[in-house]
């Protein structure tokens, strides 16, 4: 649905990922609404395992995109994909995915694209889930109730 861009806040000079709807989609009021409940799910956790959501913001000719916090370190597809996670990291990474799961499901948010290309793991081996997806929402009511 998206295309992130890593970018910088000139006004408090720090990084960020800013996420887009991919260029050639034309932006149809159903995935503006569906980008908006990504960043609303996602703004509403603050949680060490759960990426940071700085705010939702349009463009000039109406296009919105979320700014988020930019983690320095790569997806955990990445590091899978370079070959065997030792025993210990895997645990630990699935017990902080948990941690953030468990978190969103307090606030009653489902993540419903949790995979490891959705979670970054920083060069503290923190591990972040991030994009919520189009299809996230509250287990219980709607956004827009």
């Amino acid at each position: 649905m998206g295309i992130v861009y890593k970018a910088e806040d000139l006004r408090l000079g720090r990084a960020v990922a800013l996420k887009f709807l991919v260029p050639h989609v034309k932006p149809s009021d159903d995935l503006r609404q569906r980008l908006e409940i990504e960043a609303k799910a996602a703004s509403a956790l603050d949680h060490l395992n759960v990426g940071t959501i700085y705010g939702i913001e349009e463009t000039d000719d109406g296009g919105l995109f979320i700014v988020m916090a930019f983690y320095d370190g790569e997806t955990l597809a990445s590091k899978i994909k370079a070959g065997p996670l030792p025993l210990a990291d895997a645990i630990d990474y699935a017990r902080q995915i948990a941690h953030g799961l468990s978190a969103a499901h307090d606030k009653q948010i489902l993540h419903r694209d949790i995979k490891p290309s959705n979670v970054i793991v920083t060069h503290d081996n923190i591990a972040k889930m991030v994009d919520f997806g189009a299809s996230s929402g509250r287990l219980y009511q709607s956004y827009f109730s």
